[in-house]
Order: C-alpha cells, then structure tokens, then sequence
C-alpha cells in the first residue's frame, strides 16, 4: 500500500512512535510518504519522500510566488481533485472564500495518488476533512491526549464534521476509545494501538533501595498540563517531614521560568534540578540513578516516559490521568493517585519508601514484565500493519 502521513514536521529523534511506525511498514513492503507543514524541512526522511506545504506567510513576494505555483497546480495538475474537494466542502457548508482558501493550501496535499491518507494528530485533521475522499483515499486520524481533551475544551465542536466522514481512528487508551464511542463513533472504526519503547534501550534494571538521599525524577514538557506545581508542593511537604531527598526535572517547555520561581518560593532550590532535555541515552543514564519515578499530570494520554521508567524497574507513582490509570496498574506495577492533590501525592511518596523491600521488588518484576511483553516496539510495528489492513 501507499500511505501518506501528515505531520506538523518530520519527526524529531524523541517521536520514536512515527520513526517506528514508518519503519515497520517500510518493512512490510508498503510505501510510506510524508507531509508536513514546514516549508523548510528535508526532503528525504528514512527513505521517504518528504512532501512540504507552500509557505503561505511572510514575506510578500515569497507568498506572491507560492500562491501563484498552487493556482497552477490546482488549474493543470490537481483539477479534477480540486474540483472533488470543491464540491464535498460545498456539501459541509463551507463558504466559497473559505473553501478556495482550504484547496489552494492543500494542494501538497492532492498531489499524490494514495491508498490511505493519515492525519498523525487530530487538529491536523480540522478543514481537511474532505481530502481523503478527494483523492480517492481512506482516511485514518490518530487522536492523542491534547487532541482529545484539551484542543476541543477551548475549540467545541471542531471534530464535528469530521465526525460525519468515513474515518479509521487510532486512539491511545480505552478510555479514548470509549469517549469516541460515546460520541457515536462506531468501535469498529477505533483501533487502541499505545506507545511503545525500545525496550532492548531501557533494559530491566532493578534499582535498589537507595543508600542515600532520595532520588526522585519527571521527564515532562514544562507545561501547565502536567501537573508539575502539584508534584513541587508535594515535595515541599516531603522536605518539611524531614526527608532528605532530590528531585531533577527533566525536559523543557514555556512554564520553566514560572516553576523556577515555584521552586525558590517553596524553598526547594537545593532539592531540585532542572536539566532541560536529553538524549534517550542520557534519560536511561538518568533513570538508572532513581528511586522513584513520578509522572503526576492533570492531562495525559498515556507517556512514553513511564513506559520507559517501568522497564528499568523503576517505582513509579502516577496520577489519574486519562491513559496513566492503564499505563500503571494501581498496587501492581506501581501507583496510581487522584490528580490535583498534593498532599494525596506527598502521603503515596511517602508510603513508598516506607515499602518492604519484598514489596517492592515484586511490583518492579511485574511491571519490567508488563512492559516487555505489552509495548515492545514490535508489538507496535504489528498493530499498526493490522491497522491499515
């Protein structure tokens, strides 16, 4: 088969989820084309063709140039799928000057001919609905956490008309299977395929019980969304019980500057560490230094990093968040609390240490396990071939 996958940009060396993806159905035998909104990204990405859309703002002349390069692709190229996207926007109400708009700036995407067109996110989907059937494509959309819950909560209604269309969806979690589900989504048309991890990479390593200060870490964009101020007044907590511990943060993200202040007026400024992001070498160096892995997000669809922390045997404690329930399985492969609760949070940290160590080791096992056996990057590459089968 040939399948487009469109994407904001080509994927960067922390999206192992599309590189393997993309790998594994190269492997299959099927041709596997990009499409990505910069303008400006390479060509070629393991081994396939890269398709970029026009740069449509900025400089005048430039966009001048472009708009007058899409008229003829859609005139002398593209005519006959240009007037099907046409008229199927026409039928969704879309208005003449919006609709023109939509199919001189998608023209990159009418260019090839597909047996299926992926939207890698579901807002890439939004006033792009009608493309697929354009082309005489099926249509696949992965929804991931801020698709899903977050993007709708400010934008109500977006997915409506895509709702409406004959869609192939891939979801993380069953929770989000079955809020699709609720919203008239057949379940036949939802695939839950989760993330994956290299877990030859983040091999089993079970962490003994620390010798000295406590070593607690996150690998989480510095965003609102996760959950991170919580996680800082739960330590405070911790630090104010007389426990010596130090927590490192690692990632970054537009809040830093407001969590590093939350950190001084916590009076955490010793006991925390800021490392920006690093390599998936550098987070197992990390990882194998650590107690106890904490993920406490107000949102999450289901977090690779947990994933990661799980297969070298880490403790970790997560919150209630969407897909972090059924990435962790409460008192079996670590813990689960009630998001937005510091103190709930502080009161599990401190549980957790006070563990027998049989305890412990036996939740460690059970989830290294887990984890090998359930979300392998193989698993993945085999799902996703059965996806688009």
């Amino acid at each position: 088969m040939k399948i487009g996958l469109v994407l904001p940009n080509i994927p960067s060396y922390s999206e192992t989820f599309f590189k393997n993806k993309i790998v594994g159905l190269q492997q299959n035998g099927h041709t596997v084309i990009l499409f990505v909104n910069n303008s400006e990204a390479e060509s070629k990405y393991h081994n396939c063709t890269v398709v970029k859309a026009p740069k449509l703002n900025g400089n005048k002349i430039i966009v001048l140039w472009n708009l007058l390069l899409e008229l003829l692709k859609m005139i002398f190229i593209n005519p006959k799928r240009s007037y099907r996207l046409y008229k199927f926007n026409k039928k969704d109400n879309v208005s003449f000057i919006k609709n023109f708009k939509s199919i001189v700036s998608n023209q990159f995407l009418l260019t090839q001919k597909l047996d299926w067109l992926h939207f890698g996110f579901g807002t890439m989907a939004i006033e792009r609905e009608n493309i697929a059937q354009a082309i005489v494509a099926k249509m696949a959309v992965s929804f991931r956490g801020y698709d899903h819950y977050v993007y709708p909560q400010k934008n109500k209604n977006c997915y409506e008309i895509l709702s409406s269309k004959s869609v192939k969806y891939h979801v993380l979690s069953d929770g989000m299977k079955k809020s699709l589900e609720e919203k008239g989504i057949s379940e036949a048309n939802i695939s839950k395929i989760t993330p994956a991890i290299d877990i030859n990479l983040f091999e089993a390593l079970i962490i003994k019980k620390s010798t000295g200060i406590l070593q607690i870490k996150t690998i989480a964009r510095l965003h609102w969304i996760k959950g991170l101020e919580y996680t800082l007044e739960a330590l405070a907590l911790l630090k104010t019980d007389g426990i010596q511990f130090h927590y490192t943060m690692i990632g970054d993200g537009i809040e830093k500057e407001r969590l590093v202040f939350a950190v001084h007026q916590l009076g955490l400024s010793e006991n925390v560490t800021f490392t920006g992001k690093l390599s998936p070498q550098e987070i197992k160096e990390e990882l194998s230094k650590t107690d106890i892995y904490l993920q406490y997000s107000i949102q999450e669809g289901f977090c690779n990093a947990v994933l990661e922390a799980q297969a070298m045997g880490l403790v970790c404690i997560v919150s209630d968040a969407e897909g972090l329930s059924e990435n962790v399985l409460h008192n079996q492969t670590g813990f689960v609390v009630a998001k937005q609760n510091s103190k709930l949070l502080f009161e599990k940290i401190k549980q957790v240490i006070q563990l027998p160590e049989a305890e412990k080791k036996n939740i460690q096992e059970q989830a290294i396990l887990r984890v090998q056996n359930e979300f392998s990057l193989e698993k993945q590459k085999e799902r996703f071939i059965e996806f688009y089968q």
